[in-house]
């Protein structure tokens, strides 16, 4: 990663133009103080995004380049991706445009892998209209495991509340074929490390909620926590990883437990989301933790129900802004700190 005092070159891929996040994207860097922060590149075309700031009513200033060697520092620059125009339906779910928005998340995937960007923001796609043959993948977090170097772990940001995702978009029915004990370690040193690097918490602590209900009831309502969860836990502790539980989830966010912690992992895609999305009030983070690279989002999705009406809010959006600029400092000072350890003199 280069490492960089200020001027953070910040990658945007569009998402879908028939949603919100053009406009949550327009109107985070209405505010032009964001551009003392970092410089945005957003992987689209100007045209549109003159279009859509019109239509938003927002006044954010744009520059567009048609080489990422022209990128402006200070300026809000649009990479012009696509020369053609785009017919856009506010709230409409369109195949074509799905490929636009897949276009736009390779094209910043692959300049954050070259270090052109330094970080990537994602707005909000539709995970029906973006599958094709050239793009069978879930969401971005299956690609950018693909693509980038290391695990990819979903990781839910606000403030000092971390959850993470043993297993996140998959079926429910099959939640429990997946969890495995090398699954649940591997997830487990994702989040101890990036608790680490990316966050400052020299020795963090991490809390795994059960799968089934009570925690099986000592195996009564199933046996996954009792053969696989706790023995793996117990192993991790005894290794040195502060790691407890399983916790019933149930009961775990309402009497508040998890402010004892650094971070949780659910077993899977609710169980986490679900509370975290009520405690995080909108304000939320998607991390994709456990990569060479870094990756925020907001944590809603296209919202088509307001899409086009200009009533968007950008707060999500923003924070995970905040939050990719915040850890590409955190892992740029671990490194340093670690890059030349001190060797120890034998006796």
């Amino acid at each position: 990663m280069t490492k960089k005092a200020e001027n953070i070159i910040v990658g945007i891929s569009i998402g879908d133009l028939n949603g919100i996040g053009a406009e949550v994207v327009l109107k985070t860097f209405e505010d032009t103080r964001m551009l003392e922060l970092c410089t945005p590149v957003i992987f689209a075309n100007v045209k549109i995004l003159s279009f859509l700031k019109k239509n938003a009513e927002v006044t954010t200033n744009l520059q567009g380049i048609d080489h990422l060697n022209q990128i402006v520092v200070g300026k809000v620059n649009v990479f012009n991706l696509w020369k053609e125009g785009v017919n856009l339906e506010f709230g409409k779910n369109d195949d074509i445009v799905g490929k636009y928005a897949i276009k736009s998340f390779v094209a910043a995937t692959k300049a954050l892998k070259e270090g052109i960007v330094d970080v990537l923001l994602t707005a909000p796609i539709n995970k029906y209209n973006i599958q094709s043959e050239e793009f069978a993948f879930p969401g971005h977090t299956d690609y950018l495991d693909k693509e980038l170097e290391g695990n990819a772990l979903m990781l839910m940001v606000h403030d000092k509340l971390r959850i993470g995702l043993l297993t996140d978009h998959i079926p429910v029915n099959e939640v429990s074929k997946h969890l495995t004990a090398q699954l649940l370690e591997q997830k487990v040193q994702t989040i101890k490390n990036t608790l680490i690097q990316d966050f400052g918490i020299s020795k963090p602590k991490i809390a795994v909620l059960g799968l089934n209900p009570h925690c099986g009831d000592n195996g009564v309502i199933g046996k996954e926590d009792e053969e696989v969860i706790r023995p793996t836990i117990k192993k991790l502790f005894d290794a040195g990883t502060m790691v407890f539980g399983p916790y019933a989830s149930d009961s775990f966010f309402g009497s508040f437990q998890y402010e004892k912690y650094d971070a949780i992992l659910a077993m899977y895609h609710d169980q986490g989301l679900i509370p975290f999305k009520t405690l995080s009030f909108g304000n939320g983070v998607n991390y994709t933790a456990g990569l060479n690279k870094i990756r925020t989002s907001p944590d809603h999705g296209t919202a088509f129900e307001i899409a086009g009406k200009g009533l968007a809010n950008p707060n999500s959006f923003r924070e995970a802004l905040y939050l990719a600029i915040d850890i590409f400092h955190k892992r740029n000072e671990y490194q340093l700190l670690t890059e030349n350890p001190l060797k120890i003199k034998q006796m």
